[in-house]
């Protein structure tokens, strides 16, 4: 809010200033200003597009196809809005892309749209703008149409838009394919203009772009050891207790095999440091109805210690389980939440563990160990096998061999064939052991076997940490745009699978800001601020330096940008190109069609589209308020 607060009192007092010189007289003739909008116009540039317009016959092509794909792309459009529209009156609580603000192409006031790449975004913006009424401008000289004016529209200091002014009486002499194909150019233009962009981000761009040894810390949990020890969003790990590692896998096996007290050392770009990680043993997530009876919406609590003896990490907590399928669990932390996992069957509190002034401590018995089941597939195999829907489980072992997490589950079912018959081991939610003869399935994603169940990341519906930093998947971005991330970069990554053609590139592209909301742990806004430390560039464009990243955000937000002006101007709405482009098949159609009034029966068809558009728009961006103010939902 008080980004959206700075950018409103700046917008005022650009206003403010630019009304004063034009009321002065102190602006040249062809500049305007109304309010925050100004407006330059020139003639200069008519005669290049006359000369560029020569052959005449090549420009009608390329404009036919892109008529072509106007239509389909208005069409398609014109259903997304509505669905999308549907889906903001449907849901109670709307996703982040439907905030108000994420309806602006505004970095800084737009969630997905960082301040850091705010001159890529503008420079893409302006030359998205200026492709497209170029191209208008282009087809009017291809159609012999003569150009009043052409020039820029600036929101403040902001590029938002473009024009060209064709003579209007010039226009309608036009034939209708005529005024069709100028309608079209701008898209077609912006069209054009991404595939040549991402095909040379795709290309050499990404490919001079390799992730940077060592591991990507992408966020750092505020509590942690790694925040204690003062490990930063942006560092590198580059080496545990004195080994170099190079990825994020090597460093997950080196830190399971350290102790209590690791050194870390790190690359922040410029120099590196050796810290001392103190490690404790925190809950940082947690499934509902979780057998501890912790939910963790903030600070973490500490697992202080298992069986009565103290715990620092993850290994410890498994070597003091061992092959028991119960545990006893003292947490310390919080005293709010602390005072929810008292409700936990078995809880009472702790009085020989050592706290701070303003934390608690509980221990709780008889926790079952093992991996905490959030979803019972409906006829899924241990549905079959007599599991109740709904119900919480956590599995302890399989075929007589212990599961302590989700990852020992896997690997356990990974050695399973399809058809066995299996047992496997539970407790339900008030404690009870339970046993199911259980005939797996084949897996959907994986080779192995499957017993038809959603599984917590986590032991026991507890997301555990003892480090606490979280890592940024550099290689799997890498990948998704085409470049090579490293042996498995990109496995098990959400929209992984689609990046094999280059129509799949340009759709993972399009989305990547918003990749949070696929599944991924961050929304990639290209190679900027500290994740720049998590790449190197090789190769010929080596000479380039961090030039390289500069060159690949370029791309980037250029191609994102024009493929989103280019559908945007596809809808079916005046005075958007789709809405010109549906007049003009709406006059094709009425004109073959025995009709009274054939110009209402067009303004009919191109003004209930407009009005359907704005309704769409209107649901989408504020449904969700309009209901909840309404009191219903």
């Amino acid at each position: 809010m008080n980004t959206l607060f700075w950018v409103l009192t700046g917008v005022l007092a650009y206003s403010a200033v630019a009304m004063w010189l034009r009321n002065r007289g102190s602006l040249p003739d062809g500049v305007g200003v109304s309010g925050p909008v100004l407006t330059l116009r020139t003639l200069r540039g008519r005669a290049f597009l006359g000369r560029l317009a020569a052959p005449k016959r090549f420009w009608r092509a390329v404009a036919n196809l892109g008529l072509g794909g106007a239509l389909v792309a208005m069409v398609a459009s014109f259903a997304l809005i509505l669905s999308s529209a549907s889906s903001a009156f449907t849901n109670a609580q709307p996703s982040a892309i439907q905030q108000p603000q994420n309806f602006l192409i505004i970095p800084g006031v737009n969630d997905f749209l960082p301040l850091s790449v705010a001159p890529e975004i503008v420079a893409g913006l302006a030359g998205a703008m200026v492709i497209h009424e170029g191209a208008h401008g282009l087809l009017c000289r291809v159609e012999d149409i003569d150009i009043e004016s052409m020039g820029l529209v600036f929101f403040a200091f902001l590029p938002v838009g473009a024009f060209v002014e064709p003579d209007e009486e010039a226009t309608q002499e036009a034939s209708r394919g005529a005024r069709a194909r100028m309608f079209a150019a701008g898209v077609t233009a912006n069209t054009v203009l991404t595939i040549v962009v991402f095909a040379l981000l795709f290309g050499p761009v990404v490919g001079a772009i390799s992730p940077a040894a060592g591991y990507a810390v992408g966020e750092v949990n505020p509590g942690s050891p790694a925040a204690a020890a003062d490990i930063s969003q942006g560092d590198r790990v580059v080496e545990v207790a004195g080994t170099p590692i190079e990825t994020a896998g090597e460093f997950e096996s080196a830190v399971a095999d350290a102790g209590d007290s690791v050194a870390l050392t790190l690359d922040d770009g410029d120099a590196r440091e050796t810290v001392r990680v103190d490690r404790e043993l925190q809950v940082v997530g947690s499934a509902g109805g979780n057998p501890l009876g912790v939910t963790i919406e903030g600070a973490p609590v500490t697992i202080a210690s298992v069986n009565g003896e103290p715990v620092a990490t993850e290994s410890d907590l498994f070597a003091a389980v061992g092959d028991d399928e119960r545990a006893t669990l003292t947490v310390t932390g919080n005293e709010t939440v602390v005072e929810q996992v008292r409700d936990a069957p078995g809880a009472e509190t702790a009085t020989d563990v050592e706290t701070a002034e303003d934390e608690a401590a509980v221990t709780v018995r008889d926790v079952p160990i093992g991996a905490y089941v959030v979803g019972v597939q409906e006829d899924g195999p241990i549905h079959d096998a007599g599991a109740a829907l709904g119900e919480p489980l956590t599995i302890v072992s399989v075929d007589g061999e212990r599961v302590v997490d989700n990852d020992a589950l896997s690997a356990v079912l990974g050695e399973r064939e399809a058809g066995e018959t299996v047992p496997v081991t539970v407790y339900d939610a008030d404690g009870e052991r339970d046993t199911y003869d259980v005939e797996l399935d084949p897996h959907p994603n994986r080779d192995g076997g499957f017993v038809g169940v959603s599984v917590f990341p986590g032991t026991s519906g507890l997301a555990l940490d003892d480090v606490g930093v979280t890592e940024y998947p550099a290689g799997a971005y890498l990948e998704l745009l085409g470049g090579d991330g490293g042996q498995g970069a990109a496995d098990g990554v959400p929209l992984g699978g689609i990046t094999e053609s280059p129509l799949g590139l340009v759709f993972v592209a399009l989305i990547l800001p918003l990749s949070g909301l696929f599944g991924l742990p961050f929304n990639f806004a290209g190679f900027t601020g500290e994740v720049t430390n998590f790449f190197v560039v090789e190769g010929p464009l080596a000479v380039l330096g961090g030039g390289v990243f500069l060159l690949a955000n370029l791309l980037f937000w250029s191609g994102w940008i024009n493929i989103q002006l280019a559908l945007f101007n596809c809808l079916p709405a005046f005075p958007l190109d789709g809405g010109r482009i549906l007049r003009m098949a709406a006059e094709a159609v009425i004109s073959r069609v025995p009709v009274s009034d054939r110009h209402a029966a067009v303004r009919t068809i191109t003004v209930s589209s407009g009005l359907v558009m704005l309704a769409g728009l209107v649901a989408m961006i504020f449904g969700n308020q309009i209901l909840t103010a309404l009191g219903l939902i």
